[in-house]
């Protein structure tokens, strides 16, 4: 079975149907995302409740990605993304009809929710991830994942702060069953859409062969495997900073949850800007010295913020530097993902981004293990410092490694001569 491609003059409405369906579901299983994270800080208060949480939600990406992969590769992907938010849906649909007659949620439920769409996510973003290589034209890998971006962006600009007043105006069941709203739209904006097959469709699945086959194919890679390395690193770091963001507003800053949202969409909106950025000039000849300085960038602004004064002069100050932080972080974001989905054939990518997403994602829980006890000695706001250490870390290595440092070049004269 050969590629499917869509008629160039026919890509871009095609693409642009996919990308609002997207839209559409991610808005509504964003505001439920943060409606959970509220009403538990609500709750509970506790960088226990908070670092369980993201912990939950982290863990199944780390051991699940690796399997995913092969199923991405060989079933029809339209399906697949129906699928996921269909189990979601359901899982709403029975949280609702729970909340009709609780008044509260008990904890253990709602980490249970937490992991069942975080298992739903861990398969969703890599199949989106390798549809979008075989929609576009290579040469617009770059700006169509800036578009994506500011797609994503959008969302968790929106999300948050619709979640908070959804969360204080309404009864949280009512707020979930958003997520089958979500359902309903985002499924039929995808039947729409005519996504390519690729020549792996249809063929039998080994779940743990293909899964080793990933691993193999980003392992020869040896540029592309020292930069997942070293982003796992970055992730080991800087994710129990990230899980404790709404207590640095409030413990440590003295601020509210309205203040809390203002961080989550101010940082979203900077995002929106670094999205819109590579979406308009992605078309760089070298993506790899922007890699490098967003990491440098993120490290200095995060880690920098861990030696502001615990007061409200202290959190506007805090303010500016995450949205310097989201526009560089959103250019890396974009930057990297276009530079892996170009780095393998289309055949592959399902697996090899199953494998890329489980070693980024390990690490996150594995650091998530020691954020409550290592906060509750040290001071929240010290967890910044060792987040910001780790993004400072982080470009360097990848500035001291020649063979990453100037792979983008490499790859580009390769896919140059491969379209003579």
């Amino acid at each position: 079975m050969n590629t499917t491609t869509i008629k160039p003059e026919n890509w871009r409405k095609n693409f642009y149907l996919f990308l609002i369906g997207q839209l559409l579901t991610g808005v509504t299983s964003m505001i439920v995302q943060y409606a959970i994270i509220w009403y538990l800080t609500l709750e509970s208060g506790e960088e226990s409740v908070l670092a369980i949480a993201t912990l939950v939600g982290m863990l199944p990406m780390a051991i699940l990605s690796p399997l995913v992969g092969p199923f991405i590769d060989r079933i029809n992907k339209k399906f697949l993304l129906i699928f996921y938010d269909a189990i979601v849906a359901v899982i709403a649909l029975g949280l609702f009809i729970y909340g009709i007659n609780h008044d509260v949620y008990p904890l253990w439920m709602v980490f249970i929710t937490i992991g069942i769409r975080a298992v739903a996510q861990t398969a969703q973003m890599p199949t989106v991830q390798s549809i979008m290589p075989t929609m576009v034209p290579k040469h617009e890998i770059t700006r169509v994942n800036g578009q994506f971006g500011m797609i994503q962006s959008l969302v968790f600009i929106v999300s948050p702060g619709i979640g908070a007043f959804m969360v204080a105006a309404f009864p949280i069941h009512w707020v979930i069953l958003l997520d089958v709203i979500g359902f309903i739209l985002g499924a039929g904006m995808l039947l729409l859409v005519k996504i390519p097959e690729v020549s792996t469709q249809g063929e039998k699945i080994a779940v743990f062969r293909d899964a080793k086959e990933g691993f193999n194919i980003l392992r020869d890679n040896k540029p592309m495997w020292k930069m997942t390395l070293i982003g796992a690193l970055f992730m080991l770091l800087f994710m129990p900073a990230m899980s404790l963001y709404p207590l640095v507003t409030t413990k440590y800053f003295g601020g509210t949850i309205v203040h809390a949202g203002w961080v989550e969409v101010l940082y979203a909106a900077a995002m929106l800007v670094g999205s819109f950025a590579v979406g308009i000039f992605g078309k760089v000849k070298d993506r790899m010295p922007w890699i490098i300085m967003a990491y440098l960038v993120v490290g200095l602004t995060i880690g920098g913020s861990g030696f502001l004064p615990g007061n409200m002069t202290g959190f506007w100050i805090f303010l500016v530097l995450n949205v310097l932080a989201g526009v560089v972080g959103q250019i890396f974001n974009t930057m990297n993902m276009a530079l892996t989905q170009q780095s393998f054939e289309p055949q592959y990518l399902g697996r090899v981004m199953g494998i890329v997403s489980a070693l980024m994602s390990f690490a996150g829980p594995i650091g998530l293990i020691f954020a409550a006890p290592v906060a509750d000695s040290i001071g929240v706001q010290n967890m910044l410092i060792i987040a910001g250490f780790g993004g400072i870390l982080s470009a360097f290595l990848l500035y001291f490694t020649p063979s990453v440092r100037n792979y983008d070049k490499f790859l580009q004269k390769k896919l140059a001569e491969k379209t003579k």
